[in-house]
């Protein structure tokens, strides 16, 4: 489940979309951010197949204006809405505005399109809204608190906040990000989601 694993192609994404009869299309950079909004709607006893909405990872941001022609108005005429890093807004800006959805689009407009921004990325969301102390916590509840504690000890990660470091150590497996994208997600009260991995989900649900 959590090892890994290509990204999806347009036609792959659109042959997904077919099968599952679906009406909405939540697209996001990769399968971490797919396990975090899937948790999401599963906490929230939401049916996300029975509403017809698939969450679809496009393989990073460059690739989105081809996952937009792929299940959107030029295809399958989806409702699409996504989450992006703020790093990468000026480029999700353009690829916005070259699919048609829009002109001299903006941070607020790209959200009325149902685009929302993570700041910096989804994990430092989670990370954030949880705390380095919880996050910690469900580091050592996998087992894996004393490979973090050699991760610090190294001498780049000496220099960097406990916040940062954590940030890291979840990239530096492979599926470890995927993996805690679901637990962070898991661990955190309702009431205190990340903004745009709420929002996201609200766009496209009845």
């Amino acid at each position: 489940m959590f090892g890994p694993r290509p990204p999806l192609t347009p036609a792959a994404a659109r042959e997904l979309a077919a099968e599952a009869q679906a009406r909405a299309a939540i697209l996001v950079e990769g399968w971490s951010d797919q396990a975090a909004v899937e948790t999401l709607a599963q906490r929230r006893a939401l049916d996300l197949r029975a509403e017809g909405i698939v969450v679809v990872p496009i393989g990073g941001v460059t690739n989105l204006g081809h996952f937009i022609d792929a299940l959107g108005a030029r295809s399958l005429g989806l409702a699409l809405a996504g989450l992006y890093d703020v790093g990468e807004e000026r480029h999700v800006l353009r690829s916005l505005e070259r699919c048609a959805l829009g002109a001299g689009l903006t941070r607020a407009t790209a959200q009325a399109l149902g685009f929302f921004v993570c700041d910096a990325d989804l994990e430092d969301e989670l990370i954030r809204a949880l705390g380095t102390a919880a996050v910690e916590r469900v580091i050592e509840a996998e087992g894996e608190l004393a490979s973090f504690r050699r991760f610090q000890a190294q001498p780049f990660q000496l220099r960097q906040d406990h916040h940062a470091q954590l940030r890291r150590f979840m990239g530096t497996r492979s599926g470890r990000k995927v993996r805690y994208g679901t637990l962070l997600v898991d661990a955190l009260a309702l009431d205190r989601m990340p903004r745009p991995l709420d929002l996201v989900l609200a766009q496209v649900c009845r």
